[in-house]
C-alpha cells in the first residue's frame, strides 16, 4: 500500500495524518508543544520545540500505523499563518518565533494605520493590526534593535520547519497573504511595504504555489525523522485553507464554521472581499478565495477556562449541559487576547457578568461556550451586512467541532444546521493537498469525493436561537460599556 502523509503544527501540537492513496485514513498521531508568554502580550513558539515534536509524531505514527517509510509518496505540511522566525544568515533562529496572536505591537499597528493605513489596505486588503507580520517586525525593530539588525532570512512556521526537512527556502502565496508584505493584486512581495519594516525582499522566502514539489527528505532529516530518504515534499499552505479543503468547501457559496484555537466563519467566493474586518486568503482552487471573520480566542478560552479552574472536558460538558440556555444570565465575552471581527481591537478583556451566587461551575462552563459561539454570531452577522451569499448548512471544523453540546449551542446560537465531517482537519487536508500535487487525485474536487465523509448533522431548535437573539443584544451592550473601561488601560 501506498500513502500520503500530512502534517499539521497548530496553537500548541502537531497532527500527522497518513492517507492511503484510496482515500481511507490510516493512522494519526499528535504531539504537544509549549507556548511561552514572557511578557504581558507575548505569544512566542520555540522552532526547537517545532522539530522535536516533528520528530517524534513522525517516528511514533510510523511505529503506530506499521507503515513503510519508503511506501510514503510525499509529505506536505502546514501551520498557522504568519507566525514567523527570523534567522541570521547561516538559517540559524535568532530569537523564538512570534506567534500571529503575540500582541506586543500595538503602538506600532497604530502607527502603520495613522501613516500608511490606505496603502498597505489597498494593497494587502487588511488593515494593519497586531496579527500581522509587518507591524511584528516593527515591534522587533523597536524592541529588540540587536536582533533585528542581525536578520537575515525570515521564515514562516512550516517553512522552517519544512527547510529542515529539504534544505529549501521558500513559501507559498497563501501565507505570503497573511505577512502584510505582499500585493495581493500583483501577487508578489511588495518592495514599498517591505521598506515599511526596514527589510528587503530578498530576506523573504521565493514563492511557490502550495501544490508545488519543492525539493526531497535529505538523509540527515531521514535519520531524525524515520521518513525515507528522497521523499518527495510539496510546499503546502496555511492550517484554515487545509482545514476548508478537508471540510470539502471547494466550491463558491460553501461555508465552514470553525471552534479551534481561533473561531472563524469563511464563505468560499469567487473573488476578495476587501473590508477592515474581513481575513482574506486565496483557496487552492484557481479563482475562489475564502474571506473570512475571525474570534480571536474560541476553543483557547475553554482550554484557558479549564486549565485555570479545573476539571475536565468530559465532566465539564456533563456539568454545562445541565444548565439551561442562558446559563442563568451569566455571560462571558471571549476576549482573552483582545478581539478581531467586528472589532479589530486588542485592548479588549475577556470578562464574566451577571455573577449570582445560584451560579455553579455548571453555568460557568456554559457561559464560556456561548459566550465563544455569541462572538461567532457578531462575526456572521458583520459577514451578512456584506450580503456575502452562501449555502444554508454550514461545515463546522476544528477541535470544539468533537463537543456534543457546544455543536448544539453553536447550531442554536447561529441559527444554521451544522454538518461535521468525520475527519476536517488541517493534517488531512495536507495529505489530500499531497496527493493533488503528485497526481494520486485528478484534482481538489476528486480528492473530497474520495476522501472526506459526513459524520453527524446538527440542526437549530428554533426556542433556542430566538432566546439567544435576546442574550446577544445584551452580549453586545455589555461589549459596548466595557470598551471604554479596557481603553482607559492601555
Amino acid at each position: 500500500m501506498k500513502y500520503l502523509l500530512g502534517i499539521d503544527f497548530g496553537g500548541g501540537s502537531t497532527k500527522a495524518t497518513l492517507l492511503s492513496t484510496q482515500g481511507q485514513i490510516v493512522s494519526e498521531h499528535t504531539v504537544e508543544y509549549p507556548t511561552y508568554h514572557p511578557e504581558n502580550g507575548a505569544c512566542e513558539q520555540s522552532p526547537g520545540d517545532w522539530l522535536a515534536a516533528l520528530c517524534q509524531n513522525v517516528s511514533a505514527l510510523l511505529a503506530r500505523s506499521g507503515a513503510l517509510a519508503s511506501d510514503i509518496l510525499g509529505v506536505a505540511i502546514d501551520s498557522a499563518t504568519h507566525t514567523f522566525l527570523v534567522c541570521d544568515e547561516n538559517f540559524r533562529p535568532l530569537r523564538n518565533a512570534i506567534h500571529w496572536t503575540d500582541s506586543r505591537s500595538v503602538k506600532e499597528s497604530a502607527f502603520l494605520r495613522e501613516q500608511h493605513g490606505e496603502e498597505i489596505f489597498e494593497k494587502t486588503f487588511h488593515k494593519p493590526d497586531t496579527i500581522w507580520t509587518l507591524p511584528q517586525l516593527l515591534w522587533l525593530k523597536r524592541s529588540e534593535s540587536d536582533v533585528f539588525d542581525r536578520v537575515r532570512y525570515i521564515f514562516f512556521e512550516k517553512d522552517y520547519i519544512r527547510y529542515f526537512l529539504t534544505g529549501v527556502y521558500c513559501t507559498d502565496y497563501i501565507e505570503a497573504e497573511g505577512s502584510m508584505l505582499f500585493d495581493c493584486r500583483e501577487m508578489k512581495w511588495d518592495e514599498s511595504l517591505c521598506a515599511l519594516a526596514s527589510i528587503r525582499v530578498d530576506m523573504l522566502p521565493p514563492l511557490r504555489k502550495p501544490t508545488d514539489v519543492i525539493g526531497a527528505v535529505t538523509r540527515e532529516a531521514a535519520e531524525k525523522t524515520g521518513l525515507a530518504e528522497g521523499t518527495p515534499v510539496i510546499c503546502g499552505t496555511t492550517d484554515t485553507a487545509m482545514e476548508v479543503f478537508a471540510s470539502g468547501a471547494v466550491e463558491k457559496g460553501d461555508i465552514t464554521v470553525k471552534l479551534a484555537t481561533a473561531g472563524r466563519i469563511c464563505i468560499i467566493s469567487d473573488r476578495a472581499y476587501p473590508d477592515r474586518h474581513i481575513i482574506n486568503y486565496s483557496h487552492i482552487v484557481d479563482g475562489l478565495w475564502y474571506p473570512g471573520t475571525a474570534t480571536k480566542a474560541a476553543a483557547s478560552s475553554y482550554r484557558y477556562y479549564r486549565d485555570t479552574f479545573g476539571g475536565d472536558y468530559r465532566t465539564l460538558d456533563e456539568e454545562a449541559a445541565a444548565v439551561s440556555v442562558g446559563a442563568g444570565g451569566l455571560i462571558f465575552h471571549p476576549y482573552i487576547n483582545g478581539e478581531l471581527t467586528p472589532y479589530a481591537d486588542p485592548a479588549l478583556c475577556g470578562s464574566f457578568t451577571g455573577v449570582r451566587a445560584t451560579h455553579t461551575r455548571g453555568h460557568f462552563t456554559r457561559a464560556v461556550l456561548e459566550g465563544v459561539s455569541l462572538s461567532l454570531l457578531d462575526c456572521k452577522t458583520y459577514f451578512d451586512g456584506l450580503g456575502v451569499s452562501h449555502k444554508p448548512v454550514a461545515t463546522l471544523i476544528g477541535g470544539g467541532a468533537k463537543g456534543e453540546l457546544w455543536r448544539q449551542i453553536t447550531a442554536d446560537v447561529l441559527g444554521m444546521t451544522l454538518r461535521v465531517m468525520e475527519n476536517s482537519d488541517s493534517s488531512l487536508g495536507s495529505a489530500m493537498l499531497a496527493g493533488v500535487a503528485l497526481g494520486v487525485f485528478e484534482n481538489p474536487k476528486q480528492a473530497v469525493a474520495l476522501c472526506t465523509r459526513e459524520k453527524s448533522v446538527t440542526k437549530p431548535n428554533p426556542e433556542n436561537t430566538k432566546a439567544y437573539r435576546e442574550i446577544f443584544e445584551k452580549y453586545k451592550k455589555i461589549k459596548e460599556c466595557l470598551t471604554p473601561i479596557y481603553h482607559t488601560e492601555v
